[in-house]
């Protein structure tokens, strides 16, 4: 389910070894996940180009040295294209329901078109692969009278390309990753901006480049690819490192991002209040050279007031102050700990990955789900990464999936299940590898109200590849007789 980056990587993993019956079911009208849905101005990857992609796919040439969201959804698709998985991908197709058979010991998948309300169709499967990842669905603020706004609304992540923001008073509701990188591109075109901020960020610099050159002529060259990303691998490392480390590596980390700021914010007010109130690392890092600049535009306010509601003529802050506006842009993130949900998916005995999740998202390696035999997550709890490549981590899941099924084949199985102590242990592991790091001291996205963190690997890249590259047998329960 799902023909993003997740979906392609574990379709050509299976591919490549000789596991070709492979379909993907994709609810939108095209391949490329969340790179077919942000297509926001300035949409932008914050990762090194060449660390974002596929190791096995590495393209000769970039055209920026970070890239925009059109290169990487025209790579997202010429991969799919030459790997031979685009004639398995069925688009405009929603997954409702994944339902075990423990009779049959096999998956029925349900669908139906997107949008409609027609007839489901049902799909037979060995195995499922949720690749519905952690950032697909857009989430509003929490905001009474939203629906009250009499203006042109609509959240960052479904742009409406038909609104001609030029002259108008918009307000930009967040400051996150997609707030950094859209504020910068329509600030110039509109009439007056606010930006509302619940809290600061810490920033690193990322200049929106052109690849030069010189460096590109060199990373044509495969060897020098290849040691390019083995660089920026260890590069981008570092920021786990001052997270993992906020007494020590935290701290040149956070001196770092004060010095690049400080030359941002001149203006000492401005600067106090775009001012992050905790610890370097905490929230997620953001790469960015333009946003601080453009809240010094003489067209652009930073509002830190709280919104208590709005009001048809625009937000309304806790000041008492209502900020008329033409247009509001929810530029506020992902409902990020449902991952597959509303999904309906029974495993063995009936059970709903809701029952099973009733403490909070959790899966083994954040791959498997104890009772869910031969149901593997793409991108699933705590395989979020603050600095690396998520995509590496997508073809470190890919590989062990592909394992995982060479493993049950080889066992005459019809499944296999990660056994409940496996999940519970490795799960009490990641846990207390988060003590003492940034990441417990303050609330964020990838933590859930009771302070609990689901969303990241506490640990750096490598430690994930090493511990996904061999599933061991005495992890899993092997399921039934395979029949064909």
């Amino acid at each position: 389910m799902g023909a993003g980056f997740g979906g392609i990587a574990v379709a050509a993993e299976l591919l490549r070894h000789g596991l070709d019956d492979v379909t993907l079911l994709e609810a939108a009208p095209g391949p490329g996940g969340t790179w077919h849905h942000n297509r926001y101005p300035g949409a932008a990857c914050d990762v090194p180009s060449h660390l974002y992609s596929y190791s096995f796919a590495q393209r000769a040439s970039w055209a920026h040295v970070f890239s925009h969201q059109g290169e990487i959804l025209q790579y997202a698709r010429e991969t799919a294209d030459a790997l031979g998985i685009t004639p398995r991908i069925v688009t405009d197709t929603t997954v409702t329901s994944c339902t075990w058979d423990d009779g049959t010991r096999t998956w029925t998948v349900r669908s139906r078109r997107t949008g409609s309300d027609g007839p489901q169709e049902e799909r037979v499967a060995d195995a499922v692969v949720l690749a519905t990842g952690q950032l697909d669905k857009p989430a509003l603020p929490a905001v009474e009278g939203l629906a009250d706004f009499a203006g042109r609304s609509f959240h960052s992540a479904r742009w409406d390309h038909a609104y001609d923001l030029r002259g108008k008073r918009v307000a930009v509701i967040g400051t996150g990753a997609s707030a950094t990188q859209l504020v910068p591109e329509i600030a110039p075109l509109v009439g007056h901006l606010t930006v509302f901020q619940r809290t600061g960020n810490w920033f690193l610099p990322r200049k929106d480049r052109p690849m030069p050159a010189a460096l590109d002529r060199i990373l044509r060259r495969p060897w020098a690819r290849r040691a390019w990303r083995r660089l920026l691998h260890h590069v981008i490392e570092l920021i786990t490192l001052c997270v993992r480390h906020p007494r020590t590596a935290g701290r040149v980390g956070a001196l770092f991002s004060a010095a690049h700021m400080r030359r941002q914010l001149p203006d000492a007010e401005l600067r106090r209040k775009a001012w992050p109130d905790y610890p370097f690392g905490c929230k997620r890092v953001l790469l960015s050279s333009d946003f601080l600049p453009a809240l010094r535009r003489p067209n652009t306010e930073l509002v830190t007031d709280r919104i208590v509601r709005m009001t048809p003529e625009g937000p309304l802050t806790e000041d008492g102050r209502v900020h008329e506006v033409d247009c509001v842009i929810h530029a506020t993130g992902f409902r990020t700990h449902t991952f597959m949900l509303p999904m309906e998916v029974r495993g063995a005995g009936g059970r709903s990955i809701e029952e099973a999740w009733a403490r909070g998202a959790q899966a083994h390696l954040g791959i498997m789900v104890s009772g869910f035999p031969s149901l593997f997550l793409m991108y699933g709890p705590n395989t979020n990464t603050s600095g690396g490549s998520i995509l590496f981590f997508l073809e470190a899941q890919a590989g062990y999936v592909r394992r995982a099924l060479h493993l049950t084949r080889r066992a005459g199985a019809a499944a296999l299940d990660v056994r409940p102590q496996v999940q519970e242990a490795g799960l009490n592991a990641v846990r207390a590898r988060f003590e003492g790091t940034a990441w417990t001291q303050c609330s964020s996205w990838y933590r859930t109200p009771d302070g609990r963190n689901v969303a990241n690997w506490p640990g750096y890249m490598g430690e994930y590849a090493a511990r996904t590259r061999r599933p061991t047998p005495s992890e899993f329960r092997f399921i039934g007789v395979r029949v064909r």
